[in-house]
C-alpha cells in the first residue's frame, strides 16, 4: 500500500491476491445520437485502438466488487469496459473496492465491497463512497479523460474537474436528477438506452447513447430447456417478483427465483412473496454466483421480467438471451430496445398478456436469442463506442 492509503494495483491483478496485513491497520486510520460501431469490425472481435493510447480513469461504485461476485449490474459493465480498454492498449486506472479483479491499475480506499462489509447507507453518501470520489478526482491531473459511473452523488465534484469527464448514469432520471445534470453541466452525459436518454435528450451536455455490453460469447448456450420459468435479480416491488409468481401459479409451471433480498424490501417479501413459496412450484434459492445463475438461465423455458418501473436497461435480459433463453417483460422503460419482440421474447402490457406469451414461447428460436445478444450487446461493441467518445473529449485520436 502507498503512504496515501490507497491499494496498489499489484495486489489485485490476476485474481485479487491477498494484500499484506499492514493494509488493514492503515485502512482503519486512512482510510440524441446513437454511436454505431465501425462497419468493418465484427462485434466481439477485440482489436487494438487505432489512435494514441489514452490515460483513462474509471470510477466505479464501491457497493460491489468489479466484477461483482453475485449481484451488481453497474460493476459488471464497468469490468467489461475496463478490461476491453486495457486490451486495446489504453492506460486505465480503476477506482473500485479492494477485492476487485482487473488488469488495469486498481486504486481502492476500502478493501472489499461495501455491501459485503455491511457498511451503512451503501447507496448514499457514506464516508467510503465520498473518499472514493475525492481520491479519483484528486488524481484527475494524471488522466486524459475521467469516466464516472457513480451517478449524481459525484456530480458536484465532477463539475469542478479540470480534465474532461464522461458521466454514465446507470439509474432512471427523475425531474430533480435531470435538473442536477442541467445545472452542473460540465461533465458530458451518456445514456444507456434511448428510453433513458429521452429524459435528458434536450440537454446540451448529453452526447449520446451507448448500450451496455458484456462478454456475451462466454455465456453457456443451450438449445433445449428444462421446463421451468426463471426470475433473476432482486426481490422487490419494482422488479415485480409477485407478478412472476402469479404467472407461474396460473400456468402451473415451476418458478425458480434466484435473487437477493435487501433489508429495505423485507416488508414486501413478507407480505407478497413468502406466503407463496413452496418447494414444489415456487422456489426461492437466494442470491447465486455468476456461474450458477448462467446455468439456470441456459436451462430455463423463459425468464420473466415483470418490472413496475421505467428500467433504463436490464442487464439480466441480455445475459438470458446470450444463454438462449427468451425473455418476457412488461412494456416499461427500455424493454422494446433490448428485446426483439417476437424474435427473442415478448414485450407485453400486463399479467394476462404475460401468461399468453409464456404459452407461445416455444415459437422463439433460442439460437436467435443468442445471435441477437452477441450482435447488439457484446462488450467489444460497447468499448468501441465509448472509445470514440473518449477521443472526442480528449481532443482526437492523434497518431
Amino acid at each position: 500500500m502507498r503512504r496515501d492509503g490507497v491499494f496498489d494495483s499489484r495486489y489485485a491483478r490476476n485474481g485479487a491476491r491477498r494484500a499484506p496485513s499492514c493494509m488493514t491497520k492503515l485502512h482503519s486510520v486512512f482510510c440524441y445520437r446513437y454511436i454505431m460501431p465501425p462497419k468493418d469490425r465484427r462485434p466481439g472481435v477485440p482489436a487494438h485502438s487505432a489512435g494514441r493510447p489514452l490515460r483513462i480513469a474509471q470510477i466505479a461504485p464501491l457497493i460491489e466488487s468489479v466484477p461483482p461476485k453475485k449481484y451488481g449490474g453497474t460493476e459488471r459493465v464497468v469490468s467489461a469496459l475496463t478490461e476491453g480498454l486495457v486490451r486495446r492498449g489504453h492506460a486505465v486506472t480503476l477506482f473500485a473496492s479492494g477485492d476487485s479483479r482487473t488488469d488495469a491499475k486498481l486504486v481502492s480506499v476500502y478493501p472489499r465491497a461495501l455491501r459485503e462489509a455491511r457498511i451503512a447507507d451503501i447507496y448514499g453518501l457514506n464516508s467510503w463512497t465520498m473518499l472514493n470520489i475525492g481520491t479519483a478526482y484528486q488524481m484527475g491531473g494524471r488522466f486524459d479523460v475521467i469516466h464516472d459511473h457513480i451517478g449524481y452523488i459525484s456530480l458536484p465534484t465532477a463539475n469542478l474537474s479540470r480534465k474532461p469527464v464522461l458521466a454514465t448514469y446507470h439509474g432512471p432520471f427523475s425531474t430533480l436528477i435531470r435538473r442536477m445534470y442541467q445545472v452542473m453541466n460540465r461533465p458530458r452525459v451518456v445514456s444507456i438506452s434511448r428510453s433513458q436518454g429521452a429524459y435528458i435528450h434536450s440537454l446540451p451536455n448529453h452526447i449520446g447513447t451507448v448500450y451496455n455490453g458484456l462478454a456475451m460469447e462466454s455465456y453457456p448456450f443451450s438449445p433445449t430447456h428444462d421446463g421451468y420459468l426463471l426470475f433473476v435479480g432482486r426481490i422487490s416491488m419494482e422488479k415485480g417478483t409477485h407478478h412472476a409468481i402469479e404467472v407461474a401459479q396460473y400456468l402451473n409451471i415451476p418458478l425458480i427465483i434466484a435473487a437477493k433480498l435487501d433489508t429495505v424490501d423485507l416488508a414486501y417479501y413478507r407480505e407478497y412473496i413468502r406466503p407463496k413459496l413452496s418447494n414444489d412450484q415456487i422456489k426461492w434459492i437466494g442470491e447465486v454466483d455468476e456461474a450458477a445463475r448462467n446455468r439456470l438461465m441456459s436451462r430455463a423455458l423463459a425468464m420473466l421480467h415483470p418490472i413496475t418501473w421505467e428500467e433504463p436497461f436490464g442487464l439480466t435480459i441480455i445475459e438470458s438471451m446470450a444463454c438462449g433463453t427468451p425473455v418476457i417483460a412488461f412494456d416499461r422503460g427500455s424493454m422494446r430496445e433490448v428485446i426483439a419482440h417476437g424474435r427473442t421474447g415478448y414485450v407485453v402490457a400486463n399479467i394476462d398478456a404475460m401468461i399468453d406469451a409464456v404459452t407461445r414461447v416455444g415459437k422463439i428460436n433460442r439460437a436467435e436469442c443468442r445471435r441477437h445478444a452477441l450482435r447488439h450487446f457484446n462488450a467489444e461493441v460497447m468499448v468501441e463506442r465509448y472509445e470514440r467518445l473518449y477521443y472526442q473529449l480528449a481532443g482526437g485520436p492523434g497518431i
